[in-house]
């Protein structure tokens, strides 16, 4: 006998856009929470999958830019992507155009099939993007532009200049501190962010929980 009651409503999770400037450390700040077993969806790997031999956005990119762009294995050539688009910004927004949509998609399909109080999704671009004005909240991890210029130089083995100049092509400092409703301070120090970190899962559970 099929019951009268109707089905008990589902409450999606709360949604925590995480994002920052490059090596600003949302990575490890991602991490800590996951660690926390916090639901962390990161839209890097995402964009990594659905380029993959076979799916649909790498079938758009060979129509649009060419088999140039592709390795002997049908796998996308990511160096020589970056490389084009870090000095043509036409062509940079004609790969966000492909792969942008398709990222968001992907990422509200999984915040949907979720059973969670919360969840991370971490968004490097989200200030520069207009697909994720549904979340509920956005946590900017912020460090001192000498910092990032110094990791930056030591992760990629460039020069200062080079560094200043990736900096420079990403959104500022300040637009992103102004669309924050949570700000973790990163000077280095891991011990720092794990607490800022707990402090935050604590602050989001009691929110969610309303």
């Amino acid at each position: 006998m099929q019951s009268s009651k109707p089905d008990r409503e589902i409450k999606p999770p709360m949604t925590v856009a995480l994002t920052g400037g490059i090596a600003s450390g949302k990575s490890v700040v991602s991490d800590i929470f996951q660690k926390l077993g916090v639901a962390v969806i990161d839209t890097d790997r995402i964009a990594r999958e659905i380029v993959k031999p076979g799916k649909p956005a790498l079938r758009q990119i060979t129509a649009e830019f060419g088999r140039d762009f592709l390795l002997a294995d049908g796998s996308l050539n990511r160096s020589k992507m970056r490389e084009a688009i870090f000095s043509d910004n036409h062509l940079k927004k004609r790969l966000e155009a492909i792969l942008h949509p398709l990222i968001a998609d992907e990422v509200r399909d999984r915040v949907e099939h979720l059973s969670a109080s919360y969840c991370i999704l971490v968004i490097p671009l989200f200030v520069e993007s207009t697909f994720y004005r549904w979340v509920d909240r956005v946590l900017v991890v912020d460090a001192p532009p000498e910092i990032q210029v110094e990791r930056v130089m030591a992760r990629d083995g460039i020069g200062k200049n080079q560094a200043i100049a990736v900096l420079q092509a990403q959104a500022s400092r300040e637009t992103r501190l102004s669309v924050a409703d949570d700000v973790i301070e990163n000077h280095g120090l891991v011990s720092d962010l794990s607490d800022q970190v707990k402090a935050l899962d604590r602050k989001y559970l009691s929110l969610s929980a309303d």
